[in-house]
C-alpha cells in the first residue's frame, strides 16, 4: 500500500479537546438541530470518525465533531478528549483543499431512497417519535416522506398514546 493513502490512520490518537483549534475558513454551516443530531448520532453508535487535523492540531475535517465534543453530557464521557489523525500537506492551501473536499465528498441525501428509509421503518412498526428522534426529523417531515394519508399518519403517531382523545384527530374538510 502507498504509505501517504494510509499514513492518517498511522497516526490515530486520542488528545486533549483543548489544543485542537478550527481553521477559520470552513464554508460548512450546520444547523442547532443538525448539531443535536450528530451528537445522538456519536451517543448512539460511538465516536466512528477520527478529527482530521494538521500537524499543528488545526481542523481540517471535523469542527462540528469537535464543536460537539465540547458539550455534556459528551464532555464527561469523553473526558475532554477527542480523537484525530493528521494529515501532512504541504502548505496551508493543502489543508483548505482537504477541507472542501471532505465535505463535498460526503454528498447529500436522496429524496427517494429517504422516502424508502422511512416507510420500512414505519412499516417495520418503528414509532414516529423513535424515526423522529434517530434521524433529526419533524414530525412533519416523516410525514412528508412516508406516502401516508394525513389520518393514517395521525393514526400512526397516536398509536401506543393513551393521552389522545379521539376528538383531538378531527381535522377540517
Amino acid at each position: 500500500m502507498d504509505n501517504k493513502i494510509t499514513a492518517p490512520l498511522s497516526t490515530l490518537r486520542w488528545v486533549d479537546r483543548d489544543i485542537v483549534k478550527p481553521n477559520g475558513y470552513n464554508p460548512n454551516k450546520v444547523s442547532k438541530q443538525n448539531l443535536e443530531l450528530l451528537k445522538q448520532s456519536i451517543l448512539a453508535n460511538g465516536w466512528t470518525l477520527p478529527i482530521v487535523t494538521a500537524p499543528d492540531f488545526t481542523i481540517i475535517d471535523g469542527y462540528h465533531r469537535w464543536t460537539v465534543a465540547g458539550e455534556e453530557p459528551l464532555l464527561s464521557m469523553l473526558g475532554g478528549k477527542v480523537p484525530v489523525v493528521i494529515v501532512e500537506h504541504e502548505d496551508r492551501a493543502g489543508n483548505m483543499y482537504g477541507t472542501v473536499t471532505h465535505n463535498r465528498a460526503r454528498g447529500t441525501h436522496l429524496l427517494e431512497p429517504m422516502k424508502n428509509i422511512v416507510r420500512e421503518l414505519m412499516d417495520e412498526g418503528r414509532a414516529v417519535e423513535e424515526i423522529g428522534k434517530q434521524l433529526g426529523m419533524k414530525p412533519e417531515e416523516i410525514f412528508r416522506l412516508s406516502g401516508f394519508s394525513r389520518e393514517d399518519f395521525l393514526r400512526m403517531m397516536a398509536r401506543g398514546v393513551d393521552k389522545y382523545s379521539s376528538a383531538e384527530f378531527i381535522t377540517k374538510l
